[in-house]
């Protein structure tokens, strides 16, 4: 499985695990970061130390002129980027009467505007090369709707929409995009929680536990391979079976 991955918000989390898995696979990873240097670079080291390849890509996503110069860079250093996985995001539990007009722009625009700008800038390339593959991260907040957290549920049903219209625009290139959609993954996102509400989401969850961020990557990994070559427009739910 010899790609070039970008992967957004890649320096921890969910976006960290799948860097490294495409990484063991034997892809050239990009590894954007916005403000994590420390954690970006110490990816890299580790993925460099097991004979894999990584550079990182400092750019804040949701802004399209640092996209563009980002996306750029990439391809002056790999060539071509195969697969975009728009990962990067931001959580915030507040009642809706709590989220002010820059708490809601902040949100849409790192959350889903970023997946805009992404998309944009690759896209050409991959078009004028008759392939690509674009997984985006949504939430099942954004099928479900989440209470105090209707910005963030807004944003990720922004990102399944963008998934499914993208993918009928873009077939006749060959370009497939789908959409991973998890449910309680144990991230630091998961910071605000206490424990009783995580021991209560888990006895919600048919399976009886909370997701990893490698349950996550391990369909992201599925969903850029070739076996997979006649999926797109998909919204695959990682949840445990809590929203079916």
């Amino acid at each position: 499985m010899a790609k070039t991955v970008l992967v957004t918000g890649a320096s921890r989390g969910i976006g960290r695990e799948i860097a490294l898995l495409f990484a063991e696979n034997g892809c050239s990873v990009a590894i954007n970061y916005r403000k994590s240097i420390k954690q970006a670079t110490a990816l890299k080291e580790k993925i460099n130390a097991f004979g894999g390849t990584a550079e990182i890509f400092q750019a804040d996503v949701g802004n399209y002129d640092e996209v563009k110069t980002m996306v750029d860079n990439i391809c002056k250093t790999f060539g071509f980027i195969d697969t975009l996985v728009n990962n990067a995001g931001i959580s915030e539990q507040l009642l809706f009467t709590d989220i002010s007009p820059d708490r809601w722009a902040k949100m849409i625009n790192t959350n889903l505007t970023s997946a805009y700008n992404c998309c944009h800038c690759v896209l050409p390339k991959m078009i004028r090369n008759h392939k690509g593959c674009i997984i985006n991260i949504a939430s099942m907040w954004g099928e479900t709707g989440g209470s105090c957290e209707v910005h963030y549920s807004v944003a990720k049903a922004g990102i399944i929409g963008l998934t499914k219209a993208l993918a009928k625009e873009v077939g006749l290139s060959n370009i497939r995009v789908n959409c991973v959609s998890p449910g309680v993954i144990m991230t630091d996102m998961m910071s605000a929680f206490d424990e009783q509400t995580i021991a209560q989401l888990k006895d919600e969850t048919p399976l009886y536990r909370m997701g990893t961020p490698q349950d996550v990557a391990n369909t992201v990994l599925f969903l850029a391979d070739d076996k997979s070559s006649f999926i797109t427009g998909q919204i695959i739910g990682v949840n445990g079976g809590i929203y079916i």
